[in-house]
């Protein structure tokens, strides 16, 4: 008997993984190569703003995680969806748990005051964009159809 596809998206590596592998190398060019974003005058300004996408990302990831939770679904993209998820943080986006990880990601840059992660943050977003959204939502559609398609179609 052949080997059934497994159902889900087909994404290979955890979306944290992917921003965490650019904020690294980031961080380990800013201990080679010291590039700061502001200076003392702007420390508090900078952290404020740090620790509030770092707020941000904790809003939208535990909503998400949530939400995902009370409809018997997991949110781990490598494991498969039972139930389409369309509320909360959704009504607005279908990726708030990846804009929460951009969020965070640019709030620890902030904090750590490097550039370079910043450098690295367009590359991320391509690689989860083509490697992982892509794919989530090819997912989705073969697995909701038209309910995924009219979610989609909201905006």
């Amino acid at each position: 008997m052949p080997d059934a596809k497994p159902d889900t998206s087909g994404v290979v590596l955890p979306p944290p993984f992917i921003y965490a592998g650019g904020f690294a190398l980031g961080y380990v060019l800013h201990q080679l190569y010291p590039i700061v974003l502001f200076g003392t005058a702007a420390a508090g300004a900078r952290r404020l703003v740090g620790w509030g996408l770092v707020a941000v990302w904790v809003a939208l990831s535990g909503s998400a995680v949530f939400l995902f939770r009370r409809a018997g679904t997991s949110p781990i993209p490598i494991k498969p969806t039972t139930a389409l998820v369309v509320h909360g943080p959704y009504r607005f986006t279908r990726n708030p748990m990846y804009i929460g990880l951009a969020a965070l990601y640019v709030g620890i840059t902030l904090l750590v005051n490097t550039l370079w992660p910043l450098g690295f943050l367009p590359v991320v977003l391509v690689v989860v964009q083509r490697r992982v959204i892509a794919r989530e939502e090819a997912y989705l559609k073969r697995t909701f159809g038209e309910d995924y398609r009219a979610y989609k179609a909201r905006g």
